[in-house]
């Protein structure tokens, strides 16, 4: 999606990874397409409503749904993703929390995509399948700094760098890890890709992000990078489940 279609194109820098442990039921972040609206009634919206439907029946078995609805010039295309580590009943309660919400704070735009911690939703009057969106993005990280960032940013790099190949040379492009960054003290990732990427494009789209280090998370004890197409995260905790 390019930057026109929507209202913002990069970077939003959020609040630390704490308000996140307060919040985990609210959104991450959400932006509304600024190129065309609806109105009340318009074919679009039926539309629409039957695409959120199918998606949310569709995406919990697998974990990632896709597809269409309509004819053009009504026709709308969406796709929902959950985080590779969430159940099946998790990621139905995420997606359908994202329908609805993103229908509160998008009504009349024809695009539209929004972030949870467990689940991303995204739909456009535009086949945007296989391509890379990097422009709708935002930044997390916690706000406690590490006490060596220079080594500490290095293994940062060096654990999401092995992740972002990984992820993209499995089927669900998503793969987890985790290394020792000192006695007794680990350093766990997350990289993953909305499927309807080639694994090429999936790794173009983490290596992007992941050059981002610096301007995102310099020195913190967590952060991440999230895009509509991939995202990674990074923590001293263990954080997805096992």
């Amino acid at each position: 999606m390019s930057s026109s279609q929507f209202t913002s194109s990069v970077y939003l820098l959020t609040f630390a990874l704490l308000l996140q442990t307060i919040f985990g039921a609210s959104p991450l972040f959400h932006f509304c397409s600024s190129s065309e609206n609806f109105t009340t009634n318009d074919p679009y919206e039926s539309n629409l409503k039957k695409l959120l439907g199918n998606l949310n029946y569709q995406t919990p078995p697998q974990g990632f749904g896709f597809g269409t609805a309509g004819q053009h010039p009504y026709q709308t295309y969406g796709l929902a993703l959950c985080r590779g580590d969430v159940g099946a009943s998790d990621c139905k309660t995420c997606v359908n929390e994202a329908s609805n919400e993103i229908h509160k704070r998008c009504p009349y735009n024809k695009g539209a995509i929004i972030w949870y911690d467990n689940c991303l939703l995204k739909y456009l009057n535009k086949d945007f399948f296989g391509q890379l969106d990097n422009q709708n993005k935002f930044y997390m990280w916690n706000l406690r700094n590490v006490s060596n960032p220079t080594t500490f940013n290095q293994q940062t790099r060096g654990l999401l760098n092995l992740l972002a190949k990984e992820a993209s040379a499995t089927p669900k492009l998503y793969a987890v890890g985790e290394q020792e960054i000192g006695e007794s003290k680990k350093l766990y990732g997350l990289a993953q890709c909305t499927r309807d990427l080639s694994s090429t494009d999936c790794f173009k789209c983490l290596d992007g992000i992941i050059d981002e280090l610096p301007r995102c998370c310099d020195g913190k004890e967590g952060g991440r990078v999230v895009s509509g197409s991939c995202n990674f995260r990074y923590e001293i905790y263990p954080f997805v489940n096992t």
